[in-house]
């Protein structure tokens, strides 16, 4: 590894730079099983809908330097990361599969979790610049019975 400098000011071979790059290698097996094989939670509240990034005359996502494409998508996960423990994501990939390049659906307990998160979402740069969203589709799992319960309805 050379001596060259990263966009913080560190080195290839500095520890700091060492110690990220194995946390990072210490995570990576699990990312990438989560992503193969989610483990979904049972929460009963989804939400899925398509997007796209732009590629429109002044806000094409695919012309912006990487740094910025990185410090944009850092931003969003941030505020996604807020709602840990109350929603759960899986993106989808349909690039070539369809005229979306992902898929988004979101799990939560309860559906204000969900407005909650696309709400706030929704002002980070990545999205409210960079983003083309589709149809978003919200359901509700559950029995019919306990359906009927709650709404008490007698059968």
């Amino acid at each position: 590894m050379g001596g060259g400098s990263s966009r913080k000011g560190e080195t290839l071979d500095s520890p700091a730079y060492r110690a990220k790059l194995k946390a990072y290698e210490s995570r990576e097996a699990m990312m990438r099983t989560q992503r193969l094989t989610p483990d979904l939670p049972p929460w009963p509240c989804t939400c899925f809908y398509p997007m796209n990034k732009k590629r429109k005359v002044g806000e094409n996502w695919f012309l912006l330097p990487v740094e910025d494409r990185n410090r944009l998508m850092a931003e969003h996960g941030r505020t996604g990361m807020t709602f840990g423990g109350r929603v759960t994501q899986l993106i989808t990939v349909g690039l070539g599969f369809d005229d979306w390049e992902w898929g988004v659906t979101l799990w939560s307990r309860r559906p204000e979790f969900l407005k909650e998160i696309v709400y706030r979402m929704r002002f980070d740069e990545a999205s409210a610049r960079y983003a083309e969203f589709g149809p978003f589709y919200v359901s509700y799992v559950t029995l019919p019975t306990a359906i009927l319960d709650h709404l008490r309805v007698g059968v």
